[in-house]
């Protein structure tokens, strides 16, 4: 089995430097089994190991001559190998090497963003812990609905990570996968065993049916998993943009000493770190629809998805990197402001608790279209009259009188009737 370089940050897992030793992770893996195999002399896979390297100078100097980057990659590892390099990429074609490499750079880019899935989730977890009773107005449309808390907001965005963790573990066996099988996929100059050895010895599976190239539907599969990551990353990002309007200023992103929000305007406090993984997000999907297109190549293969992957790969990867990491910054470091979630929660009298009278009053024996004309009514009223008081104007209607006593009427606007049921929610997520 060979041993795997130290996993580097994400960038470093996409430079040419680091292609190259996947390039020759596989070569020498394919090597060994090939020996293992009876195939090549043991002596020169140990003559290979022991001298294989590359310049990455020297190899752009080959391929400005061959204009073929695995050749001019082979030919550099050779001038270091000498004449035990005659048996390097023995019955191998192209993509045997740059297609399994491939899935060893999207195995450990999907580790490193897996660290970071987790990280988000526990900094979503310990938030919604933190404000789990934080009462807040649950808004439909925009517009002020009936009351929640801000832990069970964030709840939401828990249970959605936790898929994303789910569906991220699922793709690191769906995309550790690798191929051997020579021109064409046939196996007619290498035999099958030595793919499945070597693809055993770099971590990965050998595809059931390569073609020349492992399919495409597999890396677009890797590609819709971020584009969906990216998606949930920008309905937080939303979330925070629409909260911290200075109309609603319920949270706000944490603003550094000498920080400043506009060249303009001195008092400006914008939400740019939200915006800004908004736009990511944009890219990020895409990126994801180009992944699409390249599942149809022509017959065995052409190379018009090479020129695509080689931007939406590493510039996805990357971008997700980044959004994670902001994201979880973000989230630990969110301002909230119970006060003025109270304050936006009582705005007109409470005239979000309409549903909580509307159903008391039809529990007393009233139908329930007269009770619902009745509150619309007076939640209107309130709604378009300045420092308008729904609950003011329930209290004092004759008609709800009749039905209900001030007590009663009293408890419709506890907001505490809304939240009984919660630790349901809560209890399903661990908060």
């Amino acid at each position: 089995m060979i041993e795997r370089y130290t996993l580097p940050e994400m960038g470093e897992l996409w430079t040419e430097l680091y292609k190259y030793k996947t390039w020759l992770k596989v070569e020498i893996a394919v090597c060994e089994a090939q020996a293992e195999l009876g195939y090549i002399p043991s002596e020169a896979v140990d003559e290979i190991k022991a001298k294989a390297n590359f310049d990455p100078k020297r190899i752009l100097e080959i391929e400005a001559e061959v204009r073929h980057d695995v050749i001019a990659f082979l030919t550099n590892v050779n001038e270091y190998v000498g004449d035990a390099g005659r048996y390097i990429h023995l019955g191998m074609t192209s993509s045997d090497m740059i297609d399994t490499a491939l899935s060893l750079q999207l195995v450990d880019s999907l580790q490193v963003i897996m660290a970071h899935v987790e990280n988000l989730i526990q900094a979503i977890r310990y938030k919604a812990q933190e404000h789990r009773d934080t009462i807040m107005i649950g808004r439909s449309h925009g517009i002020h609905a009936e009351p929640i808390t801000f832990g069970f907001k964030l709840a939401g965005w828990l249970a959605e990570m936790l898929r994303h963790r789910e569906r991220l573990s699922a793709l690191q066996d769906h995309i550790a996968v690798g191929q051997i099988s020579g021109a064409v996929g046939t196996y007619a100059n290498i035999d099958p065993k030595i793919e499945e050895l070597a693809c055993q010895k770099l971590g990965l599976k050998p595809d059931t049916a390569s073609t020349q190239v492992i399919s495409r539907d597999i890396h677009s599969e890797f590609m819709n998993a971020l584009a969906l990551l990216a998606a949930s990353i920008e309905r937080f990002a939303v979330e925070i943009r629409n909260l911290q309007r200075t109309d609603v200023l319920e949270v706000e992103e944490f603003f550094s000493k000498g920080q400043k929000g506009s060249s303009a305007m001195p008092h400006k406090r914008n939400p740019i770190r939200s915006e800004r993984l908004t736009g990511c997000a944009r890219i990020v999907r895409g990126n994801a629809m180009a992944a699409l297109e390249n599942v149809a190549l022509w017959h065995e293969r052409d190379i018009s998805h090479s020129s695509v992957e080689r931007v939406i790969l590493p510039d996805s990867c990357i971008l997700i990197h980044f959004m994670l990491v902001e994201t979880t910054d973000l989230v630990k470091h969110l301002l909230v402001y119970p006060e003025n979630m109270k304050r936006n929660l009582n705005v007109y009298g409470g005239v979000v608790f309409s549903q909580r009278v509307l159903l008391t009053l039809v529990g007393k024996g009233l139908a329930r279209e007269e009770a619902y004309a009745i509150v619309q009514s007076c939640a209107h009223t309130a709604w378009n009259t300045e420092g308008g008081n729904f609950r003011q104007l329930i209290s004092e209607d004759e008609r709800v009188q009749k039905y209900l006593s001030p007590e009663e009427i009293g408890e419709c606007f506890d907001p505490n009737l809304h939240l009984r049921n919660l630790d349901a929610v809560y209890q399903r997520l661990c908060i």
